[in-house]
């Protein structure tokens, strides 16, 4: 099997590449422009350690780039590259907007010339808004709702996936997932600012009162939720794949200091960030019921592990 993976060396798609050369024969294509997230030094080290990964740095949004990552057919096209940060998305919502609608956009336009049988779209759970504390967790039929110019841009690519669906009968699928954590996360996420700050002695920016509410998800346990929906997926379904581990904000800061043995007293409130989202939370019943999906990881031993991974990374780096 030929695969195309778009972002393959950003947090999720780099994660999802080592558990398939791991864990399958697939051949694959990696293609990412490489920008601040990327990380280009593991997945050229990869390709140079399997003749089954071939990488291209380009951009879904060059139509060039994609005639050239298009000189062979796939089977599936698992589409990770995005553009994620909120903060980022609120100074500017440009590369937003090209990367995630248009690169979509040029993706499903190539699955309308044949050059791959299938589609995979990763999305986020950011698109359904937000929920108050006792409202039930979002399903798959939840309303669309944004609250950021990041998850606008998600939400109008789930919408443009759906549209090829219904109107050329396209085989795609939507995933849905919550808040990923785990090696490769780039330092501008929640958690690896924290371990960052913490090991530098410096004060942890947490927004607000801390008490904002989400769902975190293992990237690993992502990686095989994708790679099950990829061998037995419904063409034209939306699969919410979340951790089904809520906590706040603040006690994930305080659990962090706990693993590094760092006092409480450098955490700092500052002003929130601005249509901040109060909780988010999936139900990933579908997922679980449909095709036998079933989260395998522990919160607190996954945090500790990728605690210790960004520990390792940031050792030596300048504060």
């Amino acid at each position: 099997m030929n695969l195309l993976v778009t972002g393959g060396a950003g947090f999720i798609g780099l994660n999802f590449v080592h558990y398939l050369l791991k864990s399958t024969s697939y051949n694959i294509t990696v293609i990412d422009s490489l920008t601040y997230a990327s990380h280009p030094k593991e997945i050229r080290t990869l390709t140079s350690s399997d003749s089954r990964l071939r990488f291209i740095k380009g951009s879904i949004v060059n139509e060039k780039d994609m005639e050239a990552v298009m000189d062979q057919n796939y089977e599936a096209i698992i589409h990770f590259a995005a553009e994620s940060h909120v903060d980022n998305s609120i100074q500017n919502a440009d590369k937003f907007i090209q990367t995630n609608i248009v690169g979509t956009y040029q993706l499903l336009q190539q699955l309308t010339k044949g050059h791959a049988k299938k589609m995979i779209h990763i999305s986020t759970d950011e698109v359904y808004g937000t929920l108050s504390p006792t409202q039930p967790p979002f399903t798959e039929k939840s309303p669309l709702s944004p609250n950021n110019p990041y998850s606008a841009t998600k939400a109008s690519s789930d919408l443009l996936v759906r549209s090829y669906n219904e109107t050329f009968k396209l085989p795609l699928i939507t995933t849905r997932c919550s808040n990923n954590f785990g090696p490769f996360q780039n330092m501008e996420k929640f958690i690896p600012t924290i371990v960052y700050k913490a090991l530098h002695n410096h004060k942890i920016p947490v927004y607000g009162d801390g008490l904002q509410i989400r769902d975190w998800l293992f990237v690993e346990d992502h990686c095989k939720a994708i790679s099950l929906i990829l061998e037995k997926g419904k063409w034209g379904e939306v699969y919410n794949i979340g951790g089904g581990n809520e906590r706040k904000n603040i006690d994930v800061v305080k659990q962090i200091l706990g693993i590094l043995g760092k006092p409480e007293n450098l955490i700092e409130f500052v002003e929130d960030r601005k249509g901040h989202d109060r909780r988010y939370a999936i139900d990933s019943s579908k997922l679980q019921n449909e095709l036998g999906w079933k989260q395998t990881s522990n919160f607190d031993q996954s945090l500790e592990k990728t605690v210790r991974w960004h520990m390792n990374k940031f050792k030596g780096t300048p504060s």
